[in-house]
């Protein structure tokens, strides 16, 4: 029996998602290639359990996740599923070969450029959808516009930009029905709370910036959006994978090596788990939910097993007692909520 996943309203939208969605970037191939049959079964898994929640992005494969997100669901009812996209880069083709680190290996030949113009946002959208073969895409977020992928001094130019031409474009295609929602995609929460602050969002897709190992967007991003009625879902719930595989020493944190600090805080909190015979991966899964502005967590999956297996973590039982004791030996914030049991 496939135990139901509950859904929670999208900020003040009328879209409502399942609190577990489906992160599209490992079916574009990130880190390692995925067999087309592999990545089909993967997203089968998930419709079957009852996800209705698709998340993809042009970069994510450079085009590769968008295409078989797309021709999975394509003969799906549209009532059925919501899915988000993502704008903020132009796919052009790719004439030389990639050096060096590619992080998407098998992807299409095309390389991503930067744009958050206005006209840019629109060509994105419109390339998307033929990527996808659908008609509509129900939340579109501005992609990577925070320091993390910019740098601190271009950061602002090109935030900028985006405030002042590629919000309008978004804004225009909610104003129209084209789209039902508009929100940012990023690392940073800072740059969220920044934006929120200067132009109307319904909703913020937050990766690996709160977890088991990262609480600072609780002191006033998250409670700003409370306040606000905007939704976040969260996205790299492991962290690039440390809180999926544990401390190990080529455990990745946020898309790099994990550092030693890091490791030894994995270690400590995995101790705590074994006492109370609770996954690591079940409580990093469970544990952004807790807050009320969080709507969904959308881990990555490549396979049939990676769905079935973020399934079973998702529905673990964890004892009100873990959660008490990671805040007891400071390894989790005071003021962060934690699930209820």
């Amino acid at each position: 029996m496939v135990s139901e996943i509950a859904k929670r309203p999208l900020g003040k939208t009328n879209l409502m998602i399942t609190t577990l969605g489906f992160g599209g970037a490992a079916v574009g191939n990130l880190y390692s290639a995925v067999d087309p049959a592999d990545a089909l079964a993967a997203l089968d898994a998930a419709w079957t359990f009852g996800i209705n929640y698709y998340d993809t992005a042009p970069f994510y494969g450079y085009g590769l996740s968008e295409r078989r997100i797309g021709d999975f669901l394509r003969d799906k009812p549209r009532e059925r599923f919501v899915l988000s996209g993502k704008v903020g880069r132009l796919l052009k083709p790719r004439l030389d070969s990639i050096s060096g680190f590619n992080p998407f290996p098998g992807s299409p030949p095309f390389k991503p450029i930067f744009d958050y113009t206005y006209d840019g946002v629109m060509r994105s959208f419109e390339d998307s959808l033929q990527r996808l073969g659908l008609n509509r895409i129900d939340v579109l977020y501005i992609h990577d516009i925070g320091v993390s992928t910019h740098g601190p001094n271009k950061q602002p130019e090109m935030m900028k930009i985006c405030m002042e031409s590629g919000y309008k474009a978004l804004a225009k295609l909610r104003q129209e029905q084209i789209i039902g929602a508009i929100g940012i995609g990023v690392n940073d929460w800072q740059v969220c709370l920044e934006a929120m602050n200067q132009a109307d969002f319904d909703c913020f897709l937050l990766a690996g910036r709160y977890t088991l190992l990262e609480q600072t967007a609780v002191e006033r991003f998250l409670p700003e959006c409370e306040r606000r009625g905007v939704s976040v879902i969260i996205g790299g719930p492991y962290n690039s994978g440390i809180l999926a595989t544990g401390a190990h020493p080529e455990a990745r944190y946020n898309y790099q090596p994990a550092p030693p600090d890091i490791l030894q805080k994995v270690k400590n909190i995995e101790n705590i788990c074994q006492r109370y015979g609770v996954s690591l991966a079940a409580a990093a899964l469970q544990f952004p939910l807790a807050h009320p502005a969080v709507a969904s967590v959308i881990p990555g999956a490549r396979s049939r097993a990676e769905v079935e297996q973020n399934m079973a973590l998702f529905h673990a039982p964890i004892p009100s007692d873990f959660w008490a004791e990671l805040k007891s030996q400071g390894l989790l914030r005071g003021d962060a909520p934690t699930p209820v049991s």
